[in-house]
């Protein structure tokens, strides 16, 4: 059996705005050395999935840098291998003539030169921001088994987890078949939310994508799931692993930090059969200095440390300064700390620069921010 990927790089950029102003939802940092699109496409290629297209829409720069050739994820193939779909101008709405996507079924209007090219008889699609490790080959071989035209991946609604307001509640019969679908309003109980992690026939997509452009409908959800339930096989496939939504950046700061628990992090990292690859950067280890002190943290390679960490997650190159203390932070990529800074709930982008002597505090719902290259 032949499957494609294909993941949306820009869906729900507009949910986290201080990481995505200058990037793509795809590309934000996440868990020392990771970017989201980390996520799905290791998902892809441990289930053997070997041509993947990434629908990008704006600030995709900092995505090209990452993905390369794809030879990371060993996707630098003669046949195959990872493409970049940019973003296109839609022919349906003339009036500014015409206008970049907005929505989720307008996105695979726009790659339908794509699909039409492929070869193989399914489509896995992909958000970047819904975290997991999850083994995409049984949730195809469950798609073949029901002979579904669409699988949608669902996920239990239990504890304290994210539920954005664009989540749509998924109700499946004992069967597993699809018989009602609606927006997550914030105020009812529910037990099943999709993922936005889906298989689907490709010609079932091309179908409806033809169907979708001669009505004028661009909700995919609503307009194309819910006005199929009776004429198509869709069916959900339950995931009751780690699955970590980014819904803010509070909800970021959050989920970020659940990662200091064990069991969250070997959820999603230590698999063996299912390791989450990222583009390669050679550093030297990190060098404790004599004096620093770090407790309950989490520390990529390439880092100085001087002072004091604690509940903190550090990407690469991060630099602490003597007598400066970190707590319950996450500083990404080169970020630089002089001596005697006191950090509570920061969140830094990458290459900022905090001075000697700074005090800075947010709180966990809501982290102060340090957008990129900022000297604070």
């Amino acid at each position: 059996m032949e499957v494609a990927g294909l993941i949306l790089s820009n869906i729900h950029n507009s949910a986290i705005p201080e990481l995505t102003g200058i990037r793509t939802m795809a590309s934000i940092p996440f868990g020392c050395r990771y970017r989201l699109v980390d996520f799905p496409l290791s998902n892809m290629v441990n289930s053997g999935i070997t041509k993947i297209g990434i629908v990008t829409h704006n600030n995709y720069q900092s995505l090209m840098d990452h993905i390369g050739t794809g030879k990371d994820w060993d996707l630098a193939r003669r046949s195959g291998g990872i493409k970049i779909l940019p973003p296109f101008i839609t022919t349906y709405d003339d009036s500014n003539g015409g206008r970049l996507y907005t929505t989720r079924l307008e996105a695979l209007m726009g790659v339908t030169g794509f699909i039409s090219r492929c070869k193989e008889d399914y489509i896995v699609i992909s958000d970047c921001d819904g975290i997991c490790n999850i083994n995409l080959q049984d949730v195809i071989d469950r798609h073949v088994e029901t002979q579904a035209e669409l699988t949608i991946v669902t996920r239990s609604v239990k504890g304290n987890l994210d539920i954005a307001s664009r989540s749509k509640v998924i109700v499946s019969g004992d069967d597993g078949r699809v018989v009602d679908v609606y927006s997550y309003l914030g105020n009812e109980q529910v037990s099943e939310i999709s993922t936005n992690i889906m298989v689907i026939n490709r010609t079932f997509l091309l179908n409806i994508i033809s169907d979708a452009g001669s009505h004028g409908y661009s909700n995919f959800y609503q307009d194309i799931v819910a006005r199929n339930l009776q004429r198509a096989r869709i069916f959900s496939y339950r995931y009751d692993g780690i699955f970590i939504q980014i819904t803010s950046l509070e909800s970021y700061f959050r989920n970020s930090m659940s990662l200091l628990n064990t069991d969250v992090r070997k959820g999603l990292f230590n698999q063996a059969q299912r390791p989450i690859f990222t583009k390669l950067r050679n550093s030297a280890p990190t060098r404790y200095v004599d004096g620093s002190k770090v407790v309950n943290s989490y520390v990529a390679d390439g880092c100085v440390i001087e002072g004091t960490v604690e509940n903190s997650i550090l990407f690469r190159g991060v630099t602490v300064g003597k007598g400066t203390v970190v707590k319950n932070c996450i500083l990404m990529q080169d970020t630089v700390t002089g001596n005697n800074v006191s950090l509570n709930c920061v969140i830094s982008d990458k290459n900022v620069v905090i001075r000697e002597g700074r005090t800075l505090s947010g709180h966990e719902s809501m982290p102060f921010f340090i957008p990129k290259g900022s000297m604070v």
